[in-house]
């Protein structure tokens, strides 16, 4: 084989080449196909191997290893680059389609969870007749007048416990933002 190459390389001799692709691609296609390549890929690097072989003959050197290691030597490198250049296209399986997600991002849910913690925490230490009005309001559903009515208190006064109320919730939470 060496001899081969030799003539491509001082004479660039066709014939030689021949029996070189002749005898070395069906081989490379192979090494190829083993790799994982495709049939086609397979082919198409086999081809390049050996139209490597044929520009660069001159620089083959028997000291450094045999021809058929020399071959193997490039086609194993132009796989190595073919699969640095091309992305691989994989399918999603089946009803994997790609979808914006509908969960919160993680940074808005770790501020809503801190926002909860701090309502709740002041909702507790509201003075009794704040909290009452706010469960009232938001617990049981009832309007101001309807809450005014039930505690048996002016329509003003439930209005006022109510903004007092939200004023500290407003408060505890105003960094949140």
């Amino acid at each position: 084989m060496a001899e081969l190459i030799n003539r491509v390389a001082a004479r660039g001799d066709s014939e030689a080449f021949r029996q070189l692709f002749q005898t070395f691609a069906p081989r490379v296609k192979s090494y190829m196909m083993r790799l994982g390549a495709d049939p086609t890929t397979a082919e198409e690097l086999a081809q390049e191997t050996l139209l490597t072989v044929w520009r660069k003959a001159g620089l083959y050197s028997s000291d450094k290893g045999s021809a058929v290691t020399w071959i193997f030597t490039i086609a194993r490198n132009l796989r190595i680059d073919r699969l640095r250049r091309d992305v691989p296209w994989q399918e999603l399986p089946e009803g994997h389609d790609e979808e914006a997600s509908n969960d919160m991002p993680p940074d808005e849910v770790v501020v809503e969870r801190e926002r909860q913690s701090r309502v709740q925490d002041v909702l507790t230490s509201l003075p009794p007749d704040q909290s009452e009005v706010v469960s009232l309001s938001y617990l049981e559903g009832l309007s101001h007048s309807e809450i005014a009515d039930r505690l048996k208190l002016p329509l003003g006064t439930v209005k006022s416990r109510m903004r007092l109320a939200y004023q500290k919730i407003r408060e505890a939470v105003e960094d949140l933002k």
